[in-house]
């Protein structure tokens, strides 16, 4: 293992360095993030506030995302998934890879200080520290709630899009928190079926590894459940309108079909799908909201 921190050679890219951030998961994060900018303001997102924290948050996700490849290349070299990760593959180096977030996450850290302000950043660190730390070093190897309780992490980006532009943390946002919080569960426990015998080969305690198959199938559909539940608060608060409930209906009666279909008669292929859709289903929620936002009925 290398001891200082060195520049990138053949073998080791800054596509490599990118790949170390998780790309697609924080596209998610800061697309949640944005949103609630949007629905924090009736009218437009100052110009300032929506670029410092929108590169901000992502740079910093960056960072938590760099620093859970660094603490699990061991256990990501032995899952299909994630063997081709640059720190299981020796693409790069640990010393490289902590310097790396450090940097981003510095920076990330300055920018929603001096252009955002003082309480996105504290949440942001908070966020990381979540994540990076209680999550993945803490919670991951110790618990099958490890998601359940490392999910509030997950669930803090329209927090912090909120908190950018008002200086504050209303209702609202803590609505757009619960629901990330309660779609947390069934979505990786969808992956985490399909995905069971990588997990239990890596010593993960994930609940199909825990508890079995049935009472994981069983507690997605509960979660599933919940989180139908929980989409109609926006409505019911009259945060949002009819075009939002049309749509929370619309993409919560297809995501408990899937649930139900996997409680029922499950198979991997179902799992994968499930999964795949619960990606799709939160993005097409923020997108829906963001629509009623600015076209209320």
């Amino acid at each position: 293992m290398a001891t200082s921190l060195s520049l990138p050679h053949k073998g080791s890219s800054l596509q490599q360095f990118y790949q170390l951030t998780k790309p697609r998961v924080v596209s998610l994060i800061v697309f949640t993030a944005v949103i609630g900018m949007y629905l924090a303001t009736p009218g437009w997102v100052p110009l300032q506030p929506l670029l410092g924290a929108t590169i901000g948050i992502a740079l910093v996700a960056g960072a938590a995302a760099v620093i859970n490849c660094l603490v699990e290349q061991k256990l990501d070299a032995l899952m299909a998934r994630t063997r081709a990760r640059p720190l299981p593959m020796g693409q790069l180096t640990s010393a490289q890879a902590l310097g790396f977030a450090m940097v981003i996450g510095g920076i990330g850290l300055w920018i929603l200080h001096a252009f955002v302000n003082p309480l996105t950043m504290w949440l942001t660190l908070a966020t990381f520290v979540g994540y990076a730390v209680i999550y993945t070093v803490l919670l991951k190897p110790a618990t099958p709630q490890n998601i359940v309780i490392g999910g509030a992490s997950g669930a803090m980006p329209p927090v912090l899009g909120w908190a950018a532009v008002t200086g504050h943390v209303g209702f609202e946002a803590l609505l757009l928190f619960l629901i990330i919080f309660a779609w947390t569960p069934p979505h990786f426990w969808a992956l985490a079926l399909y995905r069971r015998k990588e997990y239990a080969k890596a010593g993960l305690p994930m609940l199909p590894v825990t508890h079995g198959e049935e009472f994981t199938r069983l507690h997605v559909l509960l979660y599933t459940i919940i989180l139908v539940a929980v989409t109609l608060l926006p409505f019911a608060t009259r945060m949002s309108g009819l075009i939002y409930l049309v749509g929370a209906i619309g993409l919560g009666g297809v995501f408990l079909h899937y649930a139900w279909a996997i409680y029922r008669k499950y198979s991997d292929a179902l799992a994968q799908k499930t999964f795949r859709y619960s990606i799709v289903y939160l993005t097409a929620l923020f997108a829906v909201l963001l629509v009623d936002h600015y076209i209320p009925l």
